[in-house]
């Protein structure tokens, strides 16, 4: 770290998913950096997955709002959607309504599984006042194909301009045999899926097969893009050119980003991958705090350093050594 004052480092890691979120992962990172003397600023950042939401508005602005809508099953639940301070764009996250915590392990049905709430939470979004709707998808429990945030749109008669923030670069037909069985699908249970992705391909105004991101929460991204003219954005640089990351960490002596786990299966694509590139292309030093570390060759990605931590108080050691 520069020796001229304290020091300023720039805190942005990802949701340490089913543990912390990225907002909390960013302040207990950030507490131990103020503990060692040195300047912290904040900027919880996501890849399109859980969490992108709540760090699009911290940066943002924005004001929650909830609506009534179907969970993968078709129960009523209650979700969330910010309407950002513009007043005409909101996020709408596909979790908050359709996402595989929303349902219990023995009941995952990965068939059944519909995309109904998350267009029913964009069609909210739009009467709330937006006519640009930011779907960041991640986390789902369906493979419809979109199929049901589509029934969900044409039913009110809606229009939106959509952007999906993706967190992965899956190909439509890919996405049963990927993510399929997390979701509850046996092998028979994939080959029918695919089968169904298959036939709602064929009627769509363009074929999403083959392209990269239409695979996305079980092809909800591809059904967006194929019947409504969504654009497919990645998630990571998505979200870091919105939070002006590179303007941020041009301020800053190094940055400290994480997420509960880094491997090489699940790298591509990820937040803590496109921070470190930046990072390197700045000529910033870069950490990374993780709950799991299973990089081979931390050094490859750019990253100084990757401190393993899985709760609040390791983090915090971890930031105050990093900073000291």
């Amino acid at each position: 770290m520069s020796t001229r004052g304290p020091g300023r480092v720039l805190v942005a890691p990802d949701s340490f998913k089913g543990t912390f979120s990225a907002v909390e992962a960013a302040g207990a990172i950030a507490a131990g950096v103020r503990a060692a003397g040195a300047e912290a600023e904040e900027l919880p950042i996501g890849d399109g997955g859980e969490g992108t939401m709540d760090a699009l508005a911290a940066a943002l602005g924005g004001e929650p709002r909830s609506a009534m809508v179907s969970d993968p099953l078709g129960r009523q639940v209650e979700a969330g959607f910010v309407l950002l301070s513009d007043g005409r764009t909101a996020v709408v996250e596909m979790a908050q309504a359709s996402g595989l915590s929303r349902v219990e392990e023995g009941e995952r049905d990965a068939w059944r599984a519909s995309t109904l709430g998350t267009g029913e939470l964009i069609v909210a979004a739009v009467r709330a006042g937006a006519d640009e709707v930011i779907v960041t998808v991640g986390g789902s429990a369906t493979t419809d194909g979109g199929a049901g945030a589509l029934a969900a749109l044409e039913g009110a008669g809606v229009s939106p301009r959509l952007r999906v923030v993706c967190d992965v670069r899956t190909a439509w037909e890919d996405a049963p045999r990927v993510f399929g069985p997390q979701k509850g699908a046996d092998p028979e249970t994939v080959q029918l899926l695919e089968r169904r992705l298959d036939e709602l391909a064929g009627r769509a105004p363009r074929d999403p097969r083959g392209v990269p991101m239409t695979g996305c929460a079980g092809g909800l991204s591809g059904g967006l893009w194929a019947f409504r003219g969504a654009r497919l954005l990645p998630g990571a640089a998505f979200v870091l050119d919105a939070l002006r990351f590179d303007e941020r960490a041009r301020h800053a002596d190094l940055v400290v980003t994480g997420e509960g786990t880094l491997d090489e299966q699940t790298l591509a694509g990820k937040a803590v991958a496109e921070v470190a590139a930046r990072c390197s292309r700045l000529g910033i030093p870069c950490h990374a705090a993780v709950g799991r570390d299973a990089l081979r060759a931390p050094e490859r990605l750019g990253l100084a350093s990757v401190i393993e931590a899985s709760t609040s108080e390791e983090l915090s050691a971890a930031g105050r050594a990093l900073a000291a």
